[in-house]
C-alpha cells in the first residue's frame, strides 16, 4: 500500500511540473509584440571610489549606446554587488540601460561592444548583459 501511495505521489508531482513547462512564445495583449528585451549593467566604481561620475556616463551614452540604440533606451540608477575576481565582495552604484531590441542578428553584436568599450574605457572587470523574451508594446 505505501508503494502504490508514493507511485501515485510521484505521478502527480511529475505531471504538475510538467505543467510547468512553456514550449510556446508568450502570449502578447492586443498592441504588444513578442521581443528580445536587454539589460545591461554597469558598475561605477573605479578600484574603491565611484569613478564614473554621472557626466562620464552621460558621455558614454552619447557616444555609444545611443548610436547603436537610437530607437531609445531607459536609464535606472542602481546598486549592485559582486564577487571580484580575487575573491572579495564589492559593493558599488551602478546603471542598469534596457533596450528593447529590434533586430536581433544586428542588436546583439552591438551590446557586446557597447559593454567590451565601458570595460576598456572605465577599467572595469566586467558588464553585466542580461536578455529576455517580453510582450512590448509602446
Amino acid at each position: 500500500m505505501q508503494r502504490a501511495g508514493r507511485a501515485i505521489v510521484l505521478a502527480g508531482a511529475g505531471l504538475a511540473v510538467a505543467g510547468c513547462v512553456t514550449t510556446s512564445a508568450p502570449s502578447c495583449p492586443p498592441g504588444g509584440r513578442e521581443r528580445l528585451v536587454a539589460e545591461l549593467l554597469f558598475g561605477r566604481n573605479i578600484g574603491d571610489v565611484v569613478g564614473v561620475g554621472e557626466r562620464a556616463f552621460a558621455r558614454f551614452v552619447d557616444r555609444e549606446i545611443t548610436p547603436r540604440f537610437p530607437a531609445g533606451l531607459t536609464i535606472t540608477d542602481s546598486r549592485g554587488q559582486y564577487r571580484h575576481a580575487d575573491g572579495r565582495i564589492v559593493r558599488e552604484p551602478g546603471k542598469v540601460v534596457t533596450i528593447v531590441l529590434g533586430d536581433e542578428t544586428r542588436d546583439l553584436p552591438r551590446l557586446a561592444e557597447v559593454a567590451a568599450a565601458y570595460r576598456r574605457q572605465f577599467r572595469q572587470e566586467s558588464v553585466g548583459v542580461v536578455t529576455r523574451r517580453a510582450c512590448v508594446a509602446f
